[in-house]
């Protein structure tokens, strides 16, 4: 991710406190888990990103991701009868784990580094712990068992949170992501709001309905759009949207992790935007 090789690293225990981190100017940004590959959104991500915290993304990475079971000293693999780790840690390797330790309990932790480090502050919480194998070397464990995933090739995607500043510049492969609460649950009120990208070529690349936590069937929407906000077809498609959702919130314009290209058709570029524009201005000037 730009920026984090030179910068400061500052662990934390969830990725909440990570953000409370940078709201507090503990830090500048924080670098958290938001999107898997195999389990989807990163649940506390996208709700404190989303709603909880004012900050905004302004990077992204993908990582590989790869797991090992650790132990804080040597032991057979049959003894572990209880291993800490995230859950979203768990849900990818759990047909390893019934396969190869059935008898083990799953003890959550607020990170897979959290559960690592917990080994060391506090071995009676469990007997092992699910990690990335960089953080079973930094911390000195006992590797009990390597690449445990159950899916080979599974990404994670990390995104860097700030204080709202300036949005980074364009780069032609770029994405977007808002919040758009649903204030009134009607028939075809998702409808109207995807209307606004579709009229505009705007693609989305995510999509996930979250609680507001206010009430039943009370929604917001965290979604991902390929383009920046400097393209007149993203400001379009937003200004209609918020029209529909005035409590809409912009969290922030970035460059894709993949660097893949957005493809825009003829009737939406920004030549097509700069024509009709002038043609409205031109109408209007007939105004008297």
């Amino acid at each position: 991710m730009p920026g984090a090789e030179t910068a400061q690293r500052l662990p934390t225990g969830s990725v909440l406190s990570a953000l409370t981190m940078v709201e507090d100017d503990d830090a500048d940004a924080a670098v958290v888990p938001i999107e898997n590959s195999v389990e989807g959104g990163v649940t506390a991500t996208l709700d404190a990103v989303s709603v909880a915290h004012h900050l905004h993304i302004t990077a992204e990475a993908l990582v590989p991701i790869t797991f090992v079971l650790v132990s804080a000293e040597p032991r057979p693999l049959e003894t572990v009868r209880s291993i800490a780790t995230h859950s979203h840690g768990w849900a990818q390797v759990r047909r390893w784990a019934e396969a190869t330790v059935p008898h083990a309990e799953f003890v959550p932790a607020s990170s897979t580094a959290a559960a690592a480090h917990g080994l060391q502050q506090d071995p009676s919480v469990a007997d092992a712990a699910i990690c990335a194998p960089l953080v079973a070397q930094q911390l000195g464990l006992h590797v009990l068992a390597s690449e445990i995933e159950d899916v080979t090739g599974a990404v994670t995607r990390f995104v860097r949170a700030a204080k709202p500043g300036p949005v980074p510049e364009m780069t032609g492969a770029d994405k977007t992501t808002v919040m758009i609460p649903l204030p009134e649950d009607h028939p075809g009120g998702l409808m109207e709001i995807l209307e606004h990208f579709a009229t505009n070529g705007v693609n989305m690349c995510r999509i996930e309905s979250r609680p507001t936590g206010f009430g039943m069937g009370d929604y917001y929407f965290s979604v991902d759009l390929e383009g920046h906000i400097g393209e007149e077809r993203i400001a379009d498609a937003l200004a209609g949207v918020h029209r529909i959702s005035p409590k809409i919130r912009f969290l922030g314009s970035y460059p894709r992790a993949d660097e893949k290209p957005q493809q825009v058709g003829p009737e939406v570029s920004e030549a097509a935007f700069s024509a009709a524009h002038a043609w409205i201005t031109a109408l209007r000037g007939n105004i008297r």
